[in-house]
C-alpha cells in the first residue's frame, strides 16, 4: 500500500448556522440567531482525512497549536451565503524544524506540501524538502518563483494564478495544475472540464482536490487520469455544507 506525508498548516474549522430575518435597529447590519454549529478539521488536517478516506496511508506534520487556530464562519441558513468569518489565533506560526522532515521521508511514496502562508512554511524550507523526494506535490498560496523549481506538480487555483503569473517561468507551467472552479482545471494548456452542479460551499475544495489528485497518481501514475478523478472528489464535496470529506 503506498504512504503519504502531508507537511503543511491546520487549523479548526467553524461553521455557525443561523436565520437572519431582520436588521438590527442601532446599525446597518443583520441580526444572526444561530441554530446549529459544526466544527471540523482544517487545511492540511483537512487533507489527512481526504487521503485516508480514499484507502491511502497517511501521516502528517503539522503545528503543535492546530486546534487553537480556528476559522469560524456565520452562515444564513436559508441562502448559505457567509456574513462573516472570524479568525483566532492566526497569528504567525514558528517556521518548520526540517530535522521533523529529513529522518523519515524516503519512507513515504509521495510528499504533500500543505501551505496556507501562515508562517510555518517558508520558500526555503519548502525549496528543501523538493529536494529530498522525486514525487512532491505543492499546493501553496505564495507566489510562485525559483524556489519551487523541484517540485514534481503544483496546484494553484485561478485567483492564485493570476496574482503569480508574471513571475511564473515557461518551463513551470509543465508542473502546474491550474482549478478553475466550476470550469474544471487546466494543465498544460489541457482543460479537463466537470460536470455542472449546485455549488453548496467551496470550503475545503481544494483540499479534497490535492488528496484525490495523489491518490489517484500513485495509483496509477498518469497525471491525467489523477486530474480527473480529482476534480470528481470536489465535485462531490461542494455540493456539501461546510467542510467534508470524499
Amino acid at each position: 500500500m503506498s504512504k503519504v506525508l502531508i507537511i503543511g498548516e491546520s487549523c479548526k474549522d467553524v461553521f455557525n448556522y443561523g436565520n437572519c430575518d431582520r436588521l438590527c435597529p442601532d446599525a446597518p447590519v443583520p441580526v444572526f440567531n444561530g441554530t446549529y454549529t459544526t466544527v471540523s478539521d482544517g487545511m492540511a488536517m483537512n487533507v489527512l482525512h481526504n487521503i485516508r478516506s480514499l484507502g491511502v496511508e497517511c501521516d502528517i506534520i503539522t503545528n503543535s497549536n492546530w486546534e487553537g487556530i480556528k476559522k469560524s464562519r456565520y452562515i444564513d441558513n436559508k441562502t448559505n451565503q457567509m456574513l462573516l468569518r472570524i479568525d483566532e489565533n492566526d497569528e504567525a506560526l514558528d517556521e518548520l524544524d526540517l530535522s521533523l522532515v529529513k529522518e523519515n521521508i524516503k519512507n513515504y511514496d509521495a510528499v504533500i506540501i500543505s501551505d496556507y502562508c501562515k508562517g510555518y512554511l517558508s520558500e526555503r524550507v519548502m525549496r528543501e524538502i523538493s529536494e529530498m523526494h522525486d514525487l512532491v506535490f505543492l499546493d501553496t498560496k505564495k507566489l510562485l518563483g525559483d524556489w519551487c523549481d523541484k517540485m514534481t506538480y503544483i496546484k494553484i487555483n485561478y485567483y492564485e494564478h493570476a496574482r503569480t503569473k508574471h513571475l511564473i517561468k515557461k518551463d513551470l507551467y509543465n508542473q502546474l495544475i491550474i482549478t478553475l472552479g466550476s470550469k474544471g482545471c487546466e494543465h498544460k494548456r489541457k482543460i479537463y472540464p466537470v460536470n455542472k452542479v449546485e455549488i453548496k460551499d467551496s470550503s475545503g475544495a481544494g483540499d479534497t482536490f490535492i488528496a484525490g489528485l495523489v491518490a489517484n497518481y500513485l495509483e496509477n501514475k498518469d497525471i491525467g487520469e489523477a486530474i480527473h478523478f480529482a476534480n470528481q472528489c470536489a465535485t462531490k464535496v461542494v455540493q456539501r455544507r461546510g467542510v467534508s470529506i470524499v
